[in-house]
């Protein structure tokens, strides 16, 4: 287990489309520990493979820290609600700073758990704004992506000013 180096805005990685993960071996475990990892140091709620650099659909979660790691193997969302709720979001990538995102307030996402076996799960509140902005995430659409022209530069411009003042 290890913390790994965390890929920072505007690299060009974030906007990469992950591939399928395909055999799941002691590699990806260690890749999901390492991500596990990575995000409790960070800190963050949400990591992907593209966070750190791996080009992998595999996605992390850990919503609060006295609940269960969530791993998620090449998810995909099959079916998104009508009905939208706007959450607050920002990315281990581009710490500092967030932004009010409106979504699909429920899904429902299909995936593969490190056992191999193929799930599908409902998801409404944190959960399904967390599995919506890592699965865009593993798609290569980065979460300012999902802004306003507006807001996106302003987001930007923020996150640039807190970068100079490290």
């Amino acid at each position: 287990m290890a913390v790994r180096q965390i890929v920072r805005y505007p690299d060009p990685r974030l906007r990469q489309k992950a591939e399928a993960v395909g055999a799941i071996d002691d590699e990806i475990h260690a890749l999901a520990r390492d991500l596990a990892d990575t995000m409790a140091a960070a800190p963050g709620i949400g990591i992907t493979g593209p966070h750190v650099g791996v080009l992998k659909r595999l996605v992390a979660i850990k919503l609060e820290h006295n609940h269960p790691l969530l791993v998620y193997v090449d998810p995909v969302v099959v079916w998104s609600s009508p009905e939208v709720a706007k959450h607050a979001e920002g990315s281990v990538s581009m710490p500092g700073v967030t932004d009010e995102i409106e979504r699909p307030a429920r899904v429902r996402v299909r995936y593969r758990g490190l056992d191999g076996a193929e799930r599908e799960e409902e998801a409404e509140g944190l959960l399904a704004v967390c599995l919506q902005h890592e699965i865009d995430q593993l798609d290569g659409i980065f979460w300012i992506d999902r802004l306003s022209r507006l807001k996106r530069e302003r987001v930007i411009k923020k996150f640039e000013k807190l970068q100079r003042a490290r």
